[in-house]
């Protein structure tokens, strides 16, 4: 944990690293990353899903889930431990490159009150590389370019932690997949922006989400969760179709993907999301005119 500082300028940020405990170096590259983070002070628990985090630095709290939880419903864990003005999840895959990158994030939210979210380009720390989903718009373009998103990777984010508490939290019911768009959509109803950092930089390895065994069918679940949980009623039909034809133009040649995405589409209206918290039409509107309307 990075040592108080007598100035109370300094920014006090609550650090959750969620972990299965199966990349311990990764792990503790991490955690070394946020320690050597500099002009902020940290307060940081590394949240082990499903299993007990052992051998952490010094000062370092460990948060032992007797089963994985899921992916949100882990952070959510950790977001309870932790105290500061900001709170930052990253991920045990991940690494902070620049030692000033927290200080970096804090400066984007202190600079403009009106940004709830703090999302960096990503990059694989070996070679650089980086999948265009990592850009979070539909207009790709030139990663470096910063702007508005309305969905988040979930990898390394920055928020103000009145923010995160406001928002609810991440979606616990997700478990995996689409808690990231839901969150940004939160960030927006109240009345903030969520940002995309094209100058600031964090390192993931470059992977394929399909590394999860259940991604077709979370995908497609969560997707109808999505807008049952957070969409007027009215939107509803044409987000889920808009999204229901994308993904027929994208696989329409893989029979056995479609097929095990339509499962996970009927799961969605089938089973229940959990609490509904609909978007405003004020919302509705600001993300309109921002570029992006909740229908796709």
């Amino acid at each position: 944990m990075s040592a108080p500082d007598a100035s109370s300028d300094l920014p006090d940020i609550g650090v959750v690293v969620l972990t299965q405990g199966n990349r311990p170096e990764a792990l503790a590259a991490g955690i070394r990353s946020v320690l050597e983070q500099k002009d902020v002070t940290t307060n940081i628990v590394v949240v082990g899903n499903g299993w007990q985090p052992e051998d952490l630095p010094d000062g370092v709290g460990a948060l032992a889930l007797p089963e994985n939880l899921g992916i949100p419903a882990g952070r959510n864990r950790g977001a309870a431990r932790v105290t500061g003005e900001y709170i930052f999840f990253l991920d045990d895959d991940a690494t902070l490159p620049d030692d000033h990158f927290l200080s970096d994030a804090i400066g984007i939210l202190r600079r403009s009150p009106d940004i709830g979210l703090v999302q960096p380009r990503l990059e694989d720390a070996v070679d650089g590389r980086a999948p265009r989903r990592w850009i979070p718009r539909i207009r790709k373009g030139d990663r470096h370019r910063s702007s508005n998103i309305f969905s988040c990777l979930e990898a390394v984010i920055v928020m103000p932690r009145s923010v995160f508490d406001a928002c609810g939290g991440w979606g616990e019911e997700y478990f995996y997949a689409h808690e990231g768009i839901e969150l940004a959509w939160r960030v927006w109803d109240q009345d903030r922006r969520a940002w995309y950092a094209g100058n600031l930089v964090a390192n993931h390895p470059f992977v394929h989400p399909t590394r999860h065994t259940e991604y077709y069918r979370l995908n497609a679940r969560n997707r109808i969760w999505l807008a049952r949980r957070n969409l007027p009623l009215v939107l509803q039909p044409l987000y889920v179709g808009a999204w229901t034809g994308i993904t027929l133009l994208r696989w329409w040649r893989k029979r056995d993907v479609l097929r095990v995405w339509f499962a996970g589409w009927r799961e969605g209206w089938r089973t229940s999301p959990g609490a509904r918290r609909p978007l405003r039409w004020k919302t509705v509107w600001r993300m309109t005119l921002a570029g992006r309307p909740p229908v796709i």
